[in-house]
């Protein structure tokens, strides 16, 4: 233990974006606005996944997964951020602290592991097109969704556990606007050595496993676009993995940079304005992104909407 008031804390305090007081209504404002839509953007992909009986194939499904994945996601984070730019004071009870960290993580390792499963799917569907109905076939896709869920919620239990027991002490400042690892290790009077290192081992295990996953799909399937004789094949390939591949990079190359590195690197100005990024707008670009560039989506939201039109004006 270190020099500190070792009066023992039951809650903190966040300090948020506390350096740009001028700013904080713009701020929430723009956050506010991003989080609707992002609420918004992300339960319609899940309504149409659902009501379109064209869209019940495993991208989709996968799809759908991720949008409510998304909607908990950015939830966990965003209502302390909205309230950190309108109050003064915004606590949270250490326990509550530490529910949040376990959702978070939770819901970011999920999310990394469904990507994995979806950049398989395209690979199956692209480079294995003869067996894919076989290979992917609804019962085999329901268990990949809920192998994703339940291995992202086991890999930070350990961590979480082990943050649990640990002693924190005044000041109860965080300097963040959620409870991440390092800001919550900074205010431990206990020995962090062990957390941070099973921690730190668990989230570089998770991300990198899953984002080399990743990428080895996306390898085979430009070997196998490239070997394509015909140029409308091609393109109708790339199309069908473009947005797809799009969310994997703005994904992961924001939480690399901010979870695979050793934790005495963390800088806490730059891991708040990172984890903006991927707490507010990776959930925002989710479904502006498959919905403008993924064909089939548009003509099922213009089928729906084309439907609610008609049953308006036979009501009216």
């Amino acid at each position: 233990m270190d020099g500190r008031n070792q009066t023992t804390v039951t809650e903190f305090i966040f300090l948020g974006f506390s350096g740009v007081q001028q700013l904080k209504i713009t701020l929430f404002v723009l956050f506010l606005t991003v989080y609707l839509l992002s609420l918004t953007g992300n339960a319609l992909i899940i309504i149409i996944v659902l009501m379109e009986p064209m869209l019940h194939t495993p991208m989709y499904i996968f799809l759908g997964n991720l949008s409510f994945l998304e909607i908990w996601y950015t939830t966990v984070t965003v209502p302390k951020l909205l309230a950190t730019c309108v109050s003064q004071i915004v606590t949270i009870p250490v326990a509550e602290c530490v529910a949040q960290y376990y959702f978070f993580f939770s819901l970011g390792a999920t999310e990394c592991i469904l990507l994995a499963v979806m950049a398989y799917d395209r690979y199956l569907a692209i480079c294995n097109p003869l067996h894919y109905a076989i290979l992917m076939r609804p019962q085999i896709c329901l268990r990949f969704s809920a192998c994703s869920w339940v291995g992202g919620f086991i890999a930070p239990l350990m961590p979480t556990i082990l943050i649990s027991q640990l002693y924190f002490c005044s000041p109860q400042k965080i300097n963040h606007f959620f409870c991440d690892s390092d800001p919550i290790f900074k205010l431990s009077c206990s020995d962090t050595f062990i957390v941070e290192a099973v921690g730190y081992t668990c989230s570089s295990v998770v991300i990198l496993s899953s984002f080399l996953l990743t990428m080895s799909s996306y390898g085979q399937i430009i070997i196998t676009i490239i070997k394509m004789p015909s140029q409308e094949a091609k393109k109708k390939a790339f199309s069908t993995c473009a947005s797809h591949l799009t969310v994997v990079t703005i994904y992961y190359g924001t939480i690399i940079f901010t979870y695979v590195r050793p934790p005495a690197k963390y800088n806490f100005t730059i891991g708040k304005v990172i984890s903006v990024f991927y707490c507010v707008i990776t959930p925002l670009l989710n479904p502006l992104i498959y919905t403008l560039r993924n064909k089939d989506v548009k003509k099922a939201l213009k089928k729906a909407l084309t439907r609610n039109k008609l049953l308006l004006a036979k009501n009216m």
